[in-house]
């Protein structure tokens, strides 16, 4: 039996009574055609299409036209990189060079790209060196329309499979497909590519299908480094509940496809391969990041690959313990939010789409609209001010610090860190984590819907051993 939000959760119930209350059980009919999963599609498809008229003001469509993306906060990177990476002149990523920096992205992003310009040359956009300023406009705005359609669909299976994820919890993907930072940052760049991949390889670990998951996981890291992140968490929780093997058979999937889709890239280019690791590894604290306000106050940290690596282990360590030392196996959708929000904010750098990463896991952890609406506010406030501080228009009238986008990245910073804080309590205290309560609304404790093979099962003798307390001698 599905969980009825309106009946759980506050928000939710409110709006459903401005809206006419819950449905009664005279509306079968009507529910059974609208069950979950179409409701939850047809409002994600609502909001992408939101976000792309979010940005028709940006639309350039004749030669010579310079919209400022910053102060309408519709700036993105696809149709720039398509000239710039020489997807326009006919280049493949990675494989052929020119007078043009090379893809500075993982390779399976670069093949998605090349996938992309093979099909906007098939629907007649002109292609090559020599084009007029009004032929490179028409063409680019042909690749535009291609990533639309193709970035679309990838978040309509990221939004399914979420759906699909908890089984007796469907409208929690409610607040994936209804968010507003998917419309303002789905279009920025190509994250919504590896956001599909990590859904569909949790899905794939939530229904006991291992080797599927570290596929497509393996897939996720080829786009992006952070489903990577979550091989570390799933190891403790096998560790700890003796499933070992069927940690084994993620991690093979993982590896094989990783180096399947990077292989031809390492062969063939090795030093355009590189380039996206040597990139991350060079840059400084840079945008969205609190050593980006540490910067712009005078106060750079020195060493700060250092700095950035240490902190974001002291946080796999503490999540480490807490997956061990808790009352109970902690969840899997809750320890991958905590590590990919521990690298979040720890990282050199946060990207306004990195939104897209966090979103579906918060979903999973923390699935109540009260954190969810702190979560975005924080995220939208740094939206505006990102794009706001880049034109200048947060800049004093005297010259002075931009300290405004200073308070929108410790905002964004302290609403993260609050639903951190609700997780981990959620952990200590499992008898308050929603995900586990049975829909019967008893209060009894269940165990992991996310879990797969890890869902229902005991703690193995070490851990058991690990806390029981020596016998009291009288």
């Amino acid at each position: 039996m599905s969980v009825q939000p309106a009946r759980e959760d506050p928000f939710v119930g409110a709006m459903s009574q401005r809206l006419g209350g819950p449905l009664g059980r005279y509306a079968a009919l009507v529910r059974d055609f609208w069950n979950p999963t179409r409701v939850v599609l047809v409002v994600a498809t609502l909001t992408y299409l939101a976000g792309m008229v979010f940005r028709l003001p940006c639309r350039i469509t004749v030669a010579g036209q310079s919209p400022d993306t910053f102060r309408r906060l519709c700036y993105s990177d696809i149709g720039l990189l398509y000239a710039d990476r020489g997807l326009l002149q006919g280049n493949t990523p990675y494989l052929d060079s020119g007078s043009y920096p090379v893809l500075e992205y993982p390779v399976l992003t670069g093949w998605f790209l090349e996938l992309e310009r093979r099909i906007t040359v098939l629907t007649g956009a002109p292609s090559g060196t020599g084009l007029s300023a009004q032929q490179a406009v028409d063409a680019t705005l042909r690749f535009v329309d291609v990533n639309q359609v193709l970035l679309g669909a990838l978040f309509l299976v990221a939004v399914w499979a979420q759906v699909r994820t908890v089984v007796d919890r469907p409208w929690d993907a409610m607040m994936l497909a209804a968010a507003p930072t998917v419309a303002a940052a789905a279009l920025v760049n190509w994250d919504l590519l590896p956001v599909a991949l990590a859904a569909a390889g949790v899905l794939a670990w939530s229904r006991k299908r291992p080797g599927l998951a570290g596929v497509l996981l393996g897939l996720g890291m080829a786009a992006k480094l952070y489903p990577a992140l979550l091989l570390g968490p799933l190891l403790l929780l096998c560790l700890r509940s003796r499933r070992m093997r069927a940690y084994g058979r993620l991690l093979v999937g993982f590896a094989v496809s990783w180096l399947v889709v990077n292989l031809p890239a390492l062969v063939l280019a090795p030093d355009a391969w590189l380039d996206f690791w040597t990139f991350n590894a060079d840059r400084t604290g840079d945008f969205g990041s609190i050593w980006y306000v540490f910067s712009l106050a005078g106060h750079p940290v020195p060493h700060l690959n250092t700095v950035s690596a240490g902190l974001f282990a002291l946080g796999c360590l503490l999540i480490g313990l807490l997956i061990v030392l808790a009352p109970r196996r902690p969840r899997f959708g809750t320890v991958a939010f905590l590590v990919v929000a521990a690298f979040l904010m720890t990282n050199k750098v946060y990207s306004p789409q990195y939104v897209l990463w966090l979103l579906p896991f918060v979903v999973l952890a923390r699935p109540r609209w009260r954190d969810w609406w702190v979560f975005t506010v924080g995220e939208l406030v740094y939206f505006v001010a990102i794009w706001w501080h880049l034109g200048g228009d947060l800049s004093p009238g005297d010259g002075g610090e931009d300290r405004v986008y200073w308070l929108a990245v410790v905002l964004r910073l302290a609403t993260q860190a609050w639903v951190v804080a609700v997780v981990v309590r959620d952990v200590l205290h499992p008898e308050r984590d929603r995900v586990r309560r049975p829909s019967t609304g008893s209060g009894s404790v269940g165990d992991d819907p996310t879990g797969g093979v890890l869902d229902g099962a005991p703690d193995a003798a070490w851990r058991t051993r690990l806390l029981a307390r020596p016998a009291v001698r009288t």
